[in-house]
């Protein structure tokens, strides 16, 4: 009866952590890797992130709007929402304009509700200055002259810090609020990967890849960037 007991014990205590994590993954707090360099130079290809999920209210009413310290996203947050062309797909971008706001790009500078952007850590790594011309493709026609556009109520609109290399809402527009999945705000773990590390293919890969992070875990490790905060 003892053993039974223990077991039972044990049982009860591993579904308890299973089932907070799972709620916690779910509603409070979620990694992320960044894969591309469309936050650079704020965020890193290799950067591991927590998002927290709780902070945005969610997109339909309850009553606990009220009692939790819910809020809607800010011009300004770093945020990881699902991509609305492929939602199976996560992004990481700045929200720089919200519902209502009027957005225009021009010669790169980004002007909102007629006012430029304040952002400090927008970089531009290309000299080069686009005109909006049809003959560009997609990815770059409206990169650096955009608008202006009104963003709808409900949405907002997302750019990465690396304005010369982020695909981003001025290709694609703007993002639905029910697609947010919240705020990123603390770097974890920093690991200067291999191009090809940062997205695996196989299950060959994946074990070679991780193979390759312990033998350089404490060279590659960017220990600088450990617990960093994202502003």
């Amino acid at each position: 009866m003892k053993k039974h007991g223990v077991f039972r014990e044990y049982y009860e205590a591993i579904l308890v952590a299973v089932a907070f994590t799972l709620f916690a993954r779910t509603f409070v707090v979620q990694a992320f890797k960044i894969p591309s360099g469309s936050m650079e130079d704020n965020l890193l290809i290799g950067d591991h992130l927590f998002v927290n999920k709780f902070i945005y209210a969610p997109h339909w009413d309850t009553p606990l709007h009220r009692l939790l310290p819910y809020r809607d996203v800010q011009r300004g947050d770093v945020v990881v929402f699902k991509f609305p062309q492929d939602p199976q797909r996560d992004f990481i971008k700045r929200a720089v304009a919200v519902g209502g706001d009027r957005v225009e790009i021009r010669a790169k500078r980004l002007y909102i509700n007629g006012q430029p952007e304040n952002n400090p850590r927008a970089v531009f790594k290309d000299p080069a200055i686009l005109p909006p011309s049809p003959y560009l493709p997609d990815d770059r026609r409206f990169r650096d002259f955009y608008g202006p556009y009104e963003v709808p109520q409900g949405h907002v609109f997302c750019m990465g810090d690396n304005r010369d290399n982020s695909y981003d809402s001025r290709f694609w527009g703007s993002v639905p609020r029910s697609y947010f999945k919240g705020r990123a705000f603390m770097i974890y773990w920093s690991y200067a990967a291999e191009p090809h590390q940062v997205v695996s293919g196989s299950f060959g890969e994946g074990l070679r890849n991780l193979a390759n992070v312990v033998v350089h875990f404490f060279t590659r490790t960017r220990w600088e960037r450990t617990f960093m905060l994202i502003r």
